[in-house]
């Protein structure tokens, strides 16, 4: 056939032409690591559900951190293993300056500075000794505003600490403005806000619950959002926005790709986008199995997050994908 039809394929037809023309691109700047710290262990101690992910000592972790961010990636964020007996009803280790992620942020800002971008977990889950992500009432249920008062003594103990980046993770009402206001009362107006804007109760988050040792009891679908909703992320996003969000983000991330775009097309902050552990455990699973290539899956499946409309992915395969990237 002749003719000056259109062939797709001309685009193709090597690995130099199709960079040429991609239409999505990846940079290791993009990624967020997240890792855990723990206290009252002497060695790292592996997480069963996430091959090759581990429970960090104090000392662990700033080896890892550095070899991370030698690897290129942009961030990193923490959140922090406290010992069972330091848990409480209002998990009150978690602002406390020698509480393990406290020290750990002090610890990190200290070995470098600005040359990475230092995030937080700001949310009570991991401290509670119910695993709730909030002050809950006499019959059990979370107290929004008392809720709102510990975020906001967390986000200051941990920009006190040296965190770049709060991130409320918690889904609470009002929990971007509260910790705005706090932040800047205490001189933190620097501190930057990732707002967890589109966090939903996902079956995706288990091997997470081992990863910080989580007390859980019952489950989170009072606070977080329901997998069947999709227009709600958009009033959570202008609600974020409108209370001083500087960033957002939507969790999980594979399964929910169409909130991605959704949140990218309403708002030009940046927009951030987990991949959760039960997502990575997914792959890793699968690839121990031999039915998929692990490294092939995670870097297309990263790549996706991005064409999606995220700017930024959290992910626990991130240096090994910036390093991959790096020899493109």
């Amino acid at each position: 056939m002749t003719g000056p039809f259109i062939r797709p394929r001309r685009l193709r037809q090597s690995p130099a032409m199709r960079r040429l023309v991609a239409e999505t691109r990846l940079h290791p700047s993009q990624l967020v690591l997240p890792m855990f710290v723990a206290d009252g262990i002497d060695a790292p101690r592996p997480i069963s559900s996430m091959p090759g992910v581990v429970q960090h000592t104090a000392d662990s972790l700033r080896v890892a951190a550095e070899e991370a961010i030698t690897a290129g990636i942009g961030g990193l964020m923490l959140f922090g293993v406290p010992k069972p007996e330091d848990k409480d009803a209002i998990g009150s280790v978690g602002d406390r300056p020698d509480g393990v992620l406290n020290r750990a942020l002090a610890a990190l800002r200290s070995d470098f500075g600005d040359d990475t971008v230092l995030m937080a977990d700001t949310c009570l889950d991991e401290f509670t000794d119910h695993g709730h992500c909030g002050v809950l009432t006499d019959a059990g249920a979370v107290d929004n505003d008392a809720t709102l008062r510990r975020y906001e003594s967390m986000a200051v103990a941990q920009a006190r600490a040296g965190a770049h980046v709060v991130g409320p993770s918690g889904m609470m009402d009002g929990q971007v403005a509260a910790i705005r206001d706090a932040l800047d009362a205490e001189g933190f107006t620097d501190t930057t806000i990732l707002a967890y804007t589109a966090k939903y109760a996902s079956a995706f988050y288990g091997p997470f619950r081992e990863a910080v040792g989580s007390s859980l009891i019952g489950d989170r679908r009072t606070y977080q959002q329901d997998p069947a909703n999709r227009l709600e992320s958009a009033r959570e996003l202008l609600a974020d926005l409108e209370e001083g969000a500087d960033m957002v983000m939507v969790k999980p991330a594979m399964s929910y790709l169409d909130i991605v775009r959704d949140v990218a097309d309403r708002t030009d902050a940046p927009v951030a986008a987990y991949q959760v552990s039960g997502e990575f455990a997914m792959m890793a699973a699968a690839a121990e199995r031999g039915w998929i290539d692990f490294d092939a899956a995670v870097d297309e499946s990263v790549l996706s997050i991005v064409r999606a409309g995220a700017s930024i992915v959290l992910t626990y395969a991130a240096p090994d994908v910036a390093r991959r990237l790096s020899l493109r």
